[in-house]
């Protein structure tokens, strides 16, 4: 078709101000916004900005969100409770627009991120679409024992797979999309007991530049560096470990940038395996301090083996850091064999000594490391900067507008 489409996005939670999930689907919107004819449907979290004033070119519809502060922040985020208010208003609102003789190209249902969620424009004749979609993903059974201490409400993820097998209404909603987006393949293995008719790859999160070097390196030898939440899942224990495989190299050293549950536990690990200062614990960081230790490492580590997507990997590439990681999840597909090492993660000893191999490689092996370097930078710009992303969403809806109208056309005759 000629012209921009005009596109319904259901986006619960969009707010260029948050982070997370909510920011991601912010970035999806301006930037469709750009090339298509945008008219949003989302929930406005009390004592946040106003989402009309974040986008006020575009069509915003809202409703006031049901959401959880304080201790159970965590909770809310990840059981959404507002969720069921925001199916009922919005498919109501689709409903009552159409048949007042509106028409959209395309709903496109960009959040929530888990699949865990039905879509309110399933049967009402509009081609829609599904995603990014991620998480589901299971814990390898043996890092069990040592998650045993995780938050109760994690638990509730346990769900995921038999609603997937049991659930009619989320099963119609992926089995009657005209196209399901997941950020990596193992989406796909999750969804494969329901007929979907079109699976595409896309990462719901990315960056808007690669990043060039702000400053010349300061200091000699290997830098590694981790960015992330400190839970169990996300592997800094395993890296530690790796670190005391690693004492015939005192020039490599591990700067860790983050806070969490888990750090108590990995701050008495470093200290037992007698590391001393080539381990660093640097807690939470403001944006401009992580930005300032991207540019001074040599090689990003991140061992996370429940990792959904994963915001910092694309960040970490974005500066030309090769990135070590798992096999698993979302990071098991952005890092490539040009880009990274994956190593797999079944157990935690297996785990550590993997890393160490790798970094081990990475770190007698500069012309290697050089060359992963350019290809992090290559892989974030295909599949990670914002803008061919956007590009590249935009041709998935022009694609889906011809198909529609090709069937349409073909039930005619």
């Amino acid at each position: 078709m000629n012209g921009r489409p005009s596109i319904l996005i259901l986006a619960p939670g969009c707010d260029g101000t948050d982070v997370g999930e909510s920011w991601s689907c912010f970035q999806w919107v301006r930037g469709l916004a750009r090339h298509c004819d945008v008219t949003l449907l989302t929930l406005q979290r009390p004592g946040r900005q106003a989402i009309q004033e974040q986008l006020p070119n575009i069509e915003v519809v809202s409703w006031p969100d049901l959401h959880w502060g304080g201790r159970m922040e965590r909770v809310s985020s990840m059981l959404k409770p507002g969720y069921v208010r925001f199916y009922r208003q919005a498919r109501r609102w689709i409903k009552m627009t159409l048949h007042a003789g509106r028409s959209f190209d395309v709903i496109h249902q960009i959040g929530p991120l888990a699949l865990r969620y039905p879509c309110p424009a399933v049967g009402l004749g509009v081609p829609f679409i599904l995603g990014p979609l991620a998480g589901s993903l299971e814990t390898p059974m043996g890092f069990t024992d040592e998650c045993r201490g995780a938050p109760w409400y994690t638990s509730f993820r346990n769900m995921d797979r038999l609603r997937l097998r049991m659930d009619p209404w989320l099963r119609r909603s992926y089995a009657q999309a005209d196209v399901v987006i997941g950020v990596a393949p193992y989406v796909a293995d999750l969804l494969r007991s329901i007929p979907i008719q079109r699976f595409e790859m896309a990462a719901e999160t990315g960056i808007h530049q690669l990043m060039p070097r702000l400053a010349p390196r300061e200091h000699s030898g290997i830098r590694l560096l981790y960015v992330g939440r400190v839970v169990r899942t996300k592997g800094l224990r395993d890296a530690i470990r790796a670190m005391a495989q690693l004492k015939d190299l005192p020039h490599v050293t591990l700067d860790a940038i983050g806070a969490g549950e888990d750090l108590d536990a990995c701050r008495r690990l470093a200290h037992e395996l007698q590391l001393g200062d080539r381990v660093r614990f640097h807690g939470r960081q403001l944006r401009a301090e992580v930005e300032r230790f991207y540019c001074q490492a040599d090689i990003f580590l991140f061992p996370s083996f429940r990792e959904p997507s994963g915001n910092v990997v694309f960040e970490a590439m974005g500066h030309g850091l090769p990135v070590i990681t798992t096999d698993r999840g979302g990071p098991g597909y952005v890092v490539d064999q040009n880009s990274g090492i994956r190593v797999p993660a079944n157990e935690p000893q297996q785990l550590a000594r993997d890393l160490a191999v790798a970094v081990r490689q990475l770190a007698n092996d500069p012309e290697r490391l050089a060359r992963l370097s350019t290809g992090a930078r290559e892989r974030a710009c295909d599949i990670g900067l914002w803008e061919n992303k956007i590009h590249w969403m935009t041709e998935l809806y022009h694609d889906v507008i011809a198909s529609h109208a090709e069937q349409l056309a073909g039930a005619e005759r």
